[in-house]
């Protein structure tokens, strides 16, 4: 647009202005290139008419002041003849030309199709402009000036009129921009604020302002919008959106109340602390309701905008006493959050009265404090501390609305961590009290093991081992599973074991022990809804174990799978090996069979029995685990302990996310002078020269003393392998920790207890090994079943 003077006080806002002359007469004496372009006619079709001609017929001009005979400028519409014939209505302003005697000698007639602008309103707008209630400015490319109305001073993006030396760079950049690509641009500027104040904002409009003749640009206009209460509540969906993300990322009721902290600071407060009723910290149940004034609190975290929280008056894990005037204690009676500082008393009764946090008030300019409740389910759990300090604004109304929501989040993710950590402990406890405590003595092997539950949300999981010892110097390992997590694993996990030991006391061997094992997942998974165990929404129903019978007197081990991951024997030459065992199918499947493996391994053979959570990983495949597994336990180590402790530290993260069991056993052997074996024939005279061999073999140990019991014992136990059993029968005698007596038959009919009458010829003679012995029992073999007593050594024997 361009703005043309049409005389004193008037302009017209036009892209083009027709300009003609006129005598007193109203003869056209004069035609303008700009009147031609606006009617079409040519100076020579116009000079010399009468200028009424010019006019549509029947029109007359509206004019105001008009005065033929005066001096004065006027103004008016009219409509106009185009030389094609169509209409242009235009606004006319005619200007009297003066002669020496002031008077009138002609008119200076300018037509624009644009309004006249008369100058009070060109005043009016430079008054809309300087009184805008928005900060308005205009920018020139020529002078590089600006141009600010009286909004654009002290609150806005303008500082003062020398605006170009202290302007934010941002902004000029743009304005360059606006004035070099000709394109409006929008600009969010937001002012430095203390840490935890709130920033003050605006957005800036810039477009280009052009010459209308030459359509070049030659400034800036700016307009700035405040748009700090946008930019609050952004920010505040925002960190309340944040909070969703960063509170609460643990089960763990320290961190979470650290995440608060961390939130909060600088974004709200200075410092931030959060302190706990010491019985929540202590994983206790909260109080119900609000909290009595007056209460013991523990400081769980807290966080500063300054590096090494120096403002911090209590340690975190110390209690500190809140007296009942005090704002938190306040905040937890009341049940509400508040707002303090050093314009309340108790605020300053609070502070006086203890010693550390008085210098830190002093020192760092405390003086606005909020105190709000952590409250989830009903329940109090504590209290958040929100402090501004010196340099910061005092606490307003929205910083409490906001941080109560965030204690309000908070308090629920505590109560979350705190019931998690509860009942995790409770589970943990369980799972414990069923596994072993201390391995019970033998001689076959040497044991270390390994119990590391799940470092996750998982909770408690089903994984065992166990080490049961059996008749005749052997033991059986065992290592299982139980699919899933929870409580409801732990418990099917302590009925699993204790059926395995219960089965392992009959001596069964361990694909018959497998089969019945089987038997009863079975019936715990189908028998009652009560007793399900299982998780149905893993897809998964069952369990795994591995079990193993080591024998150290033939050094053989036999081993049967119930679907569970493989063992490793680390020989006595350094090669160590995954024992390829036929496997059998889950326990709970129910109806197909198991298969015993047997092997002969050296003395001093290394075992490791596992469960799937120790080379199991979402990183790499079992074949991987295992291979690291192996070389694990290649690793020269200078006990079992320690290597157990290496080989979960080479296997395992930081927190695993699974159960995992580890035993390892180290075989041992029974020599050939601490066994002796005889073969006997079905002649009952041979029992007399059987209890002469046994006292003959304990004389060699050292072991006369033991000679009257153990002579009883071989005589009742061949007697009974003559009469009721089948040849070939056998006599063996084992001294090791104990001595033990073992007759051996073809039939696998087993003996039992029985009371005898009075006149009984017989019936008397297991009655009586079972009162002369610490135990004795039956197992059955591959060829019939062998009987057993044991006894303890004499003392002072070798």
């Amino acid at each position: 647009m361009t703005v043309s003077s049409q005389g004193s006080g008037h302009y017209v806002w036009s892209p083009d202005v027709a300009a003609a002359t006129m005598s007193l007469e109203g003869i056209v004496t004069g035609w303008s290139e700009a009147a031609r372009r606006l009617l079409g006619h040519h100076a020579p079709e116009v000079v010399g008419r009468a200028a009424a001609d010019l006019l549509v017929a029947g029109n007359t001009p509206e004019v105001t002041g008009f005065s033929p005979a005066g001096s004065h400028e006027w103004t008016g519409k009219a409509v106009l003849r185009h030389r094609d014939g169509h209409h242009v209505e235009v606004s006319l302003h005619v200007h009297p030309t003066l002669g020496a005697d002031d008077t009138a000698e002609g008119f200076l007639v300018t037509a624009t199709t644009a309004a006249v602008v008369s100058e009070r309103d060109r005043t009016l707008m430079e008054w809309a402009y300087t009184q805008s209630s928005i900060a308005l400015s205009t920018y020139s490319t020529a002078s590089g000036a600006w141009q600010p109305n009286a909004a654009a001073f002290g609150t806005s993006p303008y500082p003062d009129p020398a605006y170009a030396s202290r302007a934010d760079q941002g902004l000029l950049r743009r304005v360059r921009r606006v004035a070099e690509e000709g394109e409006p641009m929008r600009y969010e500027r937001s002012a430095p604020a203390p840490p935890s104040g709130r920033r003050s904002s605006w957005i800036i409009e810039l477009w280009p302002v052009r010459d209308p003749a030459t359509k070049r640009v030659v400034g800036v206009g700016t307009a700035a919008f405040d748009s700090s209460e946008q930019r609050s509540a952004r920010q505040r969906l925002a960190l309340l959106n944040e909070a969703g993300s960063r509170i609460g990322t643990t089960l763990n009721v320290t961190r979470t109340a650290q995440e608060l902290a961390d939130l909060a600071v600088p974004r709200i407060a200075d410092f931030v602390s959060v302190d706990l009723l010491d019985t929540v910290a202590r994983g206790q149940e909260p109080a119900a309701g609000s909290v009595a004034a007056g209460v013991i609190l523990r400081r769980v975290a807290h966080q500063s905008s300054t590096e090494g929280v120096p403002e911090a008056a209590i340690e975190v894990g110390a209690l500190d006493t809140y007296p009942a005037f005090s704002p938190p204690a306040r905040a937890l009676a009341g049940g509400k959050p508040l707002i303090s500082g050093v314009q309340d008393p108790d605020f300053g009764r609070w502070i006086a009265d203890h010693a550390t946090r008085f210098v830190r008030v002093q020192e760092y300019g405390i003086h606005s404090v909020m105190a709000v409740p952590l409250r989830a389910r009903g329940s109090t759990l504590g209290v958040a501390v929100f402090i501004r300090m010196e340099g910061s604004k005092a606490f307003e109304q929205d910083d409490l609305s906001l941080a109560e929501e965030l204690a309000g989040r908070a308090a629920v993710a505590v109560d979350n961590a705190r019931r998690y950590t509860r009942e995790r402990v409770n589970a943990l406890t369980l799972q414990h009290s069923l596994l072993p405590r201390d391995l019970p003595r033998q001689a076959a092997v040497e044991v270390a093991h390994r119990y590391l539950p799940a470092g996750t949300g998982a909770g408690v999981g089903g994984d065992w081992f166990d080490v049961i010892p059996l008749s005749g110097t052997r033991v059986a390992l065992v290592v299982g599973d139980v699919v899933g997590h929870g409580i409801h694993a732990s418990a099917t996990m302590g009925r699993l074991r204790t059926a395995v030991r219960t089965l392992a006391d009959v001596d069964l061997p361990p694909d018959e022990l497998l089969t019945h094992l089987d038997d009863l997942v079975t019936h715990l998974t189908w028998g009652s809804d009560s007793l399900a165990w299982y998780e149905p929404d893993s897809g998964e129903v069952g369990a795994t174990c591995l079990y193993a019978v080591y024998d150290p007197v033939s050094r053989v081990c036999t081993l049967a799978s119930a679907g569970h991951v493989p063992p490793i024997v680390l020989l006595p030459d350094g090669t160590a090996q995954v024992l390829r065992l036929t496997p059998g199918p889950l326990l709970g499947v129910g109806g197909l069979p198991f298969e015993s493996t047997e092997l002969e391994l050296p003395e001093g053979s290394l075992l490791a029995f596992y469960t799937d959570g120790l080379i199991e990983s979402r990183g790499h495949d079992i074949s991987l685990g295992l291979e690291r597994l192996r070389e694990a336990l290649s690793s020269p180590m200078s006990s079992l302990e320690v290597t157990c402790d290496g080989i979960l530290k080479a296997l395992l993260p930081e927190s695993p996310v699974d159960d995992v069991a580890l035993l390892l056993a180290r075989t041992r052997a029974l020599h050939a002078d601490q066994v002796a074996v005889w073969a006997l024939p079905s002649d009952p005279a041979v029992v007399a020269d059987a209890r002469a061999q046994a006292t003959r073999q304990l004389a060699i140990w050292g072991l006369e003393d033991a000679a009257f019991i153990t002579e009883l014992v071989v005589s009742e136990l061949v007697t009974n392998a003559i009469r009721y059993g089948a040849v070939p029968i056998g006599l063996r005698l084992i001294r090791d920790q104990t001595l033990i007596c073992e007759v051996s038959d073809a039939s696998s009919t087993a003996p039992h207890l029985r009371r005898a009458r009075t006149y009984d010829e017989g019936g008397r003679g297991l009655q009586l090994v079972a009162r002369l012995t610490q135990g004795w029992g039956t197992r059955q073999t591959p060829h019939g079943k062998t009987i057993w007593a044991e006894q303890p050594l004499p003392v002072g024997s070798p």
